[in-house]
C-alpha cells in the first residue's frame, strides 16, 4: 500500500545518563551513589529550525548583555558553556527558566525511549553466561535505544534530516544511517507499505544548532523526572511531547510502558 507522504522532516536527537556499565576492574558502576540509573535518547521534530536558531541567539545575546549575569562563571566566554551554547547542566536556574518559556513558544514534538541499567546489567550477565565471547560495548546499548525510537517514525516523510548530537571523535553516521533504513524497510514490510523516503544522517557539536540544545533541555527535564522524582519540568513541557517510551517498566505490560498526552508521566506513577 503507498501513502501519501508529506515533505521533509528535520529532527535533532540527544542522549542522556551512560552507557557504560563497568569500571576498569569489571565491577558495575550503577551501584555506585549519584550513578545514573537510567539511559535515554529522544528525538525532537522541529518545524521551524531557523526560527528556533534565532530566538535562542537572541536570547543569549540578551542575557550576556544583562549584568545580574556579570559573575556567574557558565556566562563567561572562555567557559565554553552557556555563552556559547545552552546546556540545561550547566545552565543557572534563572536561565533555565528562560530556555522552557522559549521552547513552549515554538511548534517541538518530543519522543524518548527509557532503558533502566539494571535491567541492562542484568542482560550483559545473562548473555555473559550463555556466550562467554560476548563483550559488552555502550554502543550497543545506544545503537538499540535509537533504533527503538526510530522504528515507527520513518514512513510519513518524503526525507527526514536527523542531526545526531556529536558523541565522541569516531563517526558512525554511515552505520547509523544503514541502521534506520533497515528499521524502516522492517516496518513497512510488516504492514505493507511502500516508501523511499529519503534518510540523511548528520552529527554536530551542540553549538551548532539550537535543535540540538532544545532536545537536551527535553531529555534534562526527563532525566529529572525519573532519576530525582522531580517532574516539574517536563510537566512544562508535555504539551510538545507525544511519547515516552519506558521500555523495561513491565508492571502493567511485558512491552514496557508508554507515557502520551492521555497517560502523562508523573513522579508518582514513576514510584
Amino acid at each position: 500500500m503507498n501513502e501519501v507522504l508529506l515533505g521533509t522532516k528535520r529532527c535533532f536527537v540527544d542522549e542522556s545518563g551512560d552507557g557504560v556499565l563497568f569500571d576498569r576492574r569489571g565491577r558495575p558502576l550503577i551501584h555506585r551513589d549519584g550513578w545514573p540509573q537510567y539511559f535515554m535518547v529522544g528525538v525532537l521534530d522541529v518545524e521551524d529550525a531557523d526560527a528556533l536558531q534565532r530566538d535562542m541567539d537572541a536570547l543569549r545575546v540578551r542575557l550576556l548583555a544583562d549584568p545580574y549575569f556579570a559573575n556567574v562563571p557558565s556566562m563567561k566566554p572562555e567557559s565554553g558553556k552557556t555563552a556559547a551554547a545552552f546546556h540545561a547542566k550547566d545552565d543557572v536556574p534563572e536561565v533555565r527558566r528562560e530556555m522552557f518559556g522559549l521552547l513552549c513558544r515554538h511548534e517541538l514534538r518530543f519522543a524518548a525511549v527509557v532503558k533502566r541499567m539494571p535491567v541492562v546489567l542484568d542482560y550483559v550477565r545473562s548473555r555473559n553466561q550463555t556466550d562467554p565471547n560476548y563483550r559488552y560495548h555502550p554502543d550497543e546499548l545506544y545503537d538499540f535505544t535509537v533504533r527503538r525510537l526510530f522504528r515507527d517514525r520513518l514512513h510519513t516523510h518524503e526525507a527526514y534530516d536527523i542531526w545526531f548530537a556529536r558523541r565522541n571523535k569516531s563517526d558512525r553516521t554511515r552505520m547509523i544511517a544503514a541502521s534506520l533504513i533497515h528499521v524502516r524497510d522492517r516496518f513497512c514490510a510488516a504492514r505493507n507499505l511502500s516508501t523511499q523516503s529519503q534518510i540523511a544522517v548528520r552529527s554536530a557539536n551542540m553549538v551548532d544548532h539550537a535543535g540540538l540544545q532544545a532536545v537536551d533541555y527535553f531529555l534534562w527535564a526527563l532525566q529529572r523526572a525519573y532519576e530525582r522524582g522531580e517532574d516539574r519540568f517536563i510537566r512544562l513541557l508535555w504539551e510538545k511531547v507525544s511519547v515516552v517510551q519506558d521500555v523495561d517498566d513491565r508492571r502493567l505490560k511485558e512491552y514496557g510502558r508508554y507515557y502520551t498526552e492521555k497517560h502523562p508521566l508523573t513522579a508518582e506513577v514513576l514510584k
